[in-house]
């Protein structure tokens, strides 16, 4: 449908770098009245130059976007266009990561993995004003609260995600300008937090947490 010929339509932009996914979405929204699927973005430069000229109702926002992250992308489209409303799709299953969307107030949450007729539910409420979380989100941070390891701090995050590039603990201090005795102090709390015991397990917990993948904090 035409967005510009009827004015009625609620205007929708997806953003996602791959196609199959994009795809998907239209599916899904196609069975939602009185919506238009207005522009599709494959990085996240172009994502929020299509909120800033069209300023959908509703942007679709992959979290792991190439050129800018969903994180960056959905701060300005809220500073641009603070009407729009906001669903986050994502392939990351990292708790932090997941409960760092809720605590931004993101609009909607989902897993690439939710069934079609739960996204369906979900964006129907979102359109409608509602707020969203996905089954399988809700069920990633009941467990992550009850695995008895402590949520990490934003600083402890950060230089997990520098260890795991292999910086060193002095190139650590120089990027977050801090001292490298306050670096050590973070690698060994992060061992006990995380209950490991060398950085290569630091390493392996940040790969399989997503944290390299979905860094939204340097």
């Amino acid at each position: 449908m035409d967005a510009s010929a009827n004015p009625d339509l609620r205007k929708i932009v997806i953003a996602d770098d791959h196609a199959v996914v994009r795809d998907g979405l239209k599916a899904v929204l196609a069975q939602i009245d009185h919506v238009s699927v207005v522009g599709e973005a494959d990085n996240g430069i172009e994502a929020l130059a299509m909120v800033k000229t069209m300023r959908p109702d509703l942007l679709l926002l992959d979290s792991a976007m190439p050129l800018a992250r969903g994180m960056e992308v959905f701060g300005e489209a809220r500073r641009w266009s603070p009407e729009t409303r906001c669903a986050v799709i994502t392939g990351m299953t990292s708790p932090q990561v997941l409960a760092d969307w809720i605590a931004v107030g993101i609009d909607g949450l989902f897993l690439k993995s939710s069934p079609p007729e739960e996204m369906l539910r979900g964006l129907t409420m979102i359109l409608a004003g509602d707020t969203y979380v996905a089954r399988a989100v809700l069920d990633i941070l009941e467990a992550a609260d009850n695995d008895g390891r402590e949520a990490l701090t934003m600083r402890e995050r950060q230089v997990l995600y520098l260890i795991a590039e292999g910086c060193s603990n002095a190139a650590i201090a120089e990027r977050l300008s801090i001292s490298v005795k306050t670096v050590d102090n973070h690698r060994t709390r992060l061992m006990a937090k995380l209950q490991v015991h060398s950085v290569a397990q630091l390493v392996a917990y940040a790969l399989k947490s997503g944290l390299l993948e979905g860094d939204q904090f340097l």
